[in-house]
């Protein structure tokens, strides 16, 4: 079982930036806690947008007290400028979850897709429809950006709670059959 704990799921991007924070119970179980989008379209410096995202990533940091950020990587497209401009916009927001001694992950779109949905390849419609059903939510279609970043904070959670990724941190397949008899046919 995992311990209570919240995490703030961030998809970075120097336009929009999406976010979403999930909160672990006693129970073990992921809770809804919030999610949205900052949107600096309109701001054309791009400097500006930098500290406009640590300063929101800062302010999210505050406001919720997440134990863990997971954030997505960037990934290289079809224009090698596209990954540069993203990767200083995951900067910009892992720094501020540095600062607010946030504990940070990175995961690879395709890792939270799979995750999510079993799919590598999902769309982000595939992906908001398995977050809303797993978290018995409704979401609206132009918040794509938001359910991405709640994809990725459940991804961090599906990596908290699997018994095959804690093995390596003292714990094993033997301590969970242990702590769990009724789950072992």
């Amino acid at each position: 079982m995992t311990k209570p704990c919240t995490i703030l799921g961030i998809d970075p991007g120097t336009n929009l930036l999406g976010f979403g924070v999930v909160r672990v119970g006693r129970s073990g179980k992921p809770e809804f806690e919030d999610m949205g989008v900052l949107d600096i379209r309109k701001e054309k410096d791009p400097y500006a947008k930098l500290a406009r995202i640590s300063e929101f990533v800062g302010g999210l940091c505050e406001s919720y007290h997440p134990d863990c950020m997971a954030i997505e990587s960037p990934f290289l497209d079809k224009n090698a400028q596209v990954i540069f401009k993203l990767g200083r916009a995951q900067g910009a927001a892992m720094v501020a979850a540095a600062a607010h001694g946030v504990e940070i992950t990175e995961y690879a779109p395709r890792k939270a897709k799979i995750a999510i949905c079993g799919n590598g390849s999902a769309s982000k419609e595939q992906v908001s429809t398995m977050v809303q059903k797993t978290l018995g939510i409704k979401i609206e279609a132009e918040h794509l950006d938001a359910t991405d970043a709640l994809a990725i904070a459940m991804c961090h959670y599906y990596q908290l709670s699997s018994p095959l990724t804690s093995a390596g941190k003292g714990d094993s397949w033997a301590k969970f059959i242990k702590e769990n008899p009724d789950r072992v046919k």
